[in-house]
């Protein structure tokens, strides 16, 4: 009994009526011929509707079939593991373990863009992030070097006058007042230098330019004090005997207070003659001033008329011009060459420091630390300042001094009402006009000589 299903029995005869079957053995001697597929062809989805407002889609075209492959539409063809439904046969190319199509780490692993022509665009860089990031790291550095600057200049200025020392002091006014001397001391110079500076070679030193600058919200007000000025040295306590010196009358130049007890008089003499406070106190070498305006490149001036000192070195034509570190000391020195002596001296010496100023304190060298490290490095350690004064008080001074130049304040020499054996006599009811109106941050309308 054949137990086979119709149609599988496996008769020759059977097998010669039905179709030779593709795959399957065969008793004949020869193998059997390829036998081909009826091509089926698969309808292609519907496109979808066109959407108003935009461009036709152009059909997909489709790809030239292989010799003894049927042509399939672009639709299935998009399939990578699908030929009609069924498995195509042809490799994808995908290694097992690797999602993207590639090992790890290589074209086409994980996380990588695609190689060749084709790959695709990466994305648009944030330009907000990186500008953020770029305005941070320009801050932070910025602010170290701001820190390092203040530290650097702080430890250079030399604190070594001492305030708390000066004894019986006028009431605090309302604007800040600083004592600006310029003294002739030769310290840290080389015979050379002082021969070229035409400095001589005094021992010690002396006062050789005073003036008082008073920092007012209503204006600010610059006021020479001519060295040969007639005062009063009142009592005071020595500076380095901390003795107390009684009050004996004595009437002397202005700058013989400083020779005698150095800066702690000077103060005391200055406050007790005028009656207005002063809350700091700086004073720079000939060594350090010369420095400062060669660090700086010189200071443009506009010399009124020409003049000529020996003793001074100077030797100056009228109209404007460059001067250096030497002619710069010379010009602010001079004194023989003028008539009112003294008087003209304090007056080029306010008009100096006042252009000093304004040329140094611009954005162009406060902010580029090739113009300022050699500008403070040139004079901060020549300067000698009071203890409780700091950088940004020196800042306040030197701005000061620059707003008196802008013409935002006054500029003048103390009142002056005669001479007495020599010496100039301050004309006292402008001098306590001009501290009140100080005192009170007023308008200052007293005119000096």
């Amino acid at each position: 009994m054949n137990e086979w299903p119709a149609g599988w029995n496996g008769d020759r005869e059977d097998r010669g009526r039905r179709d030779d079957g593709y795959g399957r053995g065969s008793a004949q001697a020869q193998p059997e011929g390829a036998q081909r597929m009826r091509h089926v062809q698969r309808q292609q989805p519907p496109r979808p509707p066109q959407q108003p407002g935009r461009p036709p889609v152009p059909p997909q075209p489709q790809r030239p079939a292989r010799p003894g492959r049927p042509s399939v539409p672009p639709q299935q063809a998009q399939s990578p593991d699908t030929y009609g439904g069924y498995d195509s046969g042809y490799n994808t190319g995908q290694v097992y373990g690797s999602p993207a199509g590639g090992a790890p780490g290589r074209p086409g692993g994980p996380g990588q863009p695609p190689a060749g022509p084709g790959r695709a665009p990466g994305p648009a860089p944030d330009w907000r992030r990186r500008i953020k990031i770029g305005s941070i790291v320009l801050v932070s550095a910025l602010l170290v070097t701001t820190v390092s600057t203040y530290f650097w200049a702080d430890g250079k200025v030399r604190r070594e006058v001492d305030l708390s020392k000066v004894i019986e002091r006028p009431k605090e006014g309302d604007c800040t007042t600083y004592l600006i001397v310029g003294s002739d001391s030769r310290e840290g110079m080389s015979d050379e230098e002082k021969k070229k500076l035409h400095t001589g070679s005094a021992e010690g030193k002396r006062t050789d330019s005073m003036m008082i600058l008073a920092k007012c919200s209503s204006g600010n007000t610059m006021i020479s004090l001519p060295r040969d000025s007639e005062v009063e040295i009142p009592s005071f306590v020595g500076s380095q005997s901390g003795k107390k010196f009684p009050a004996q009358g004595r009437r002397v130049k202005l700058n013989a207070a400083y020779a005698e007890d150095g800066p702690e008089l000077l103060v005391r003499t200055v406050e007790h003659n005028t009656g207005l406070r002063i809350d700091h106190y700086a004073e720079i070498g000939f060594a350090g001033f010369a420095n400062i305006v060669d660090a700086l490149g010189g200071v443009e001036l506009d010399i009124e008329q020409g003049f000529k000192d020996e003793k001074s070195g100077a030797d100056f034509k009228a109209g404007k011009q460059t001067l250096n570190g030497e002619q710069s000391l010379a010009f602010v020195r001079t004194r023989y060459a003028f008539a009112e002596s003294d008087l003209q001296r304090t007056k080029n010496q306010q008009k100096f420091l006042s252009a000093l100023a304004s040329q140094a304190a611009t954005p162009s060298t406060v902010l580029n630390p090739f113009e300022l490290y050699p500008l403070l490095g040139a004079g901060l350690d020549t300067l000698i300042v009071d203890r409780d004064m700091g950088l940004w008080d020196m800042g306040q001074m030197f701005f000061a001094m620059k707003g008196v130049n802008g013409g935002d304040g006054v500029s003048m020499n103390m009142p002056i009402s005669g001479q007495h054996a020599g010496n100039l006599v301050w004309d006292k009811a402008k001098v306590q006009q001009l501290v009140k109106q100080i005192q009170n941050d007023e308008k200052v309308t007293v005119r000096g000589n």
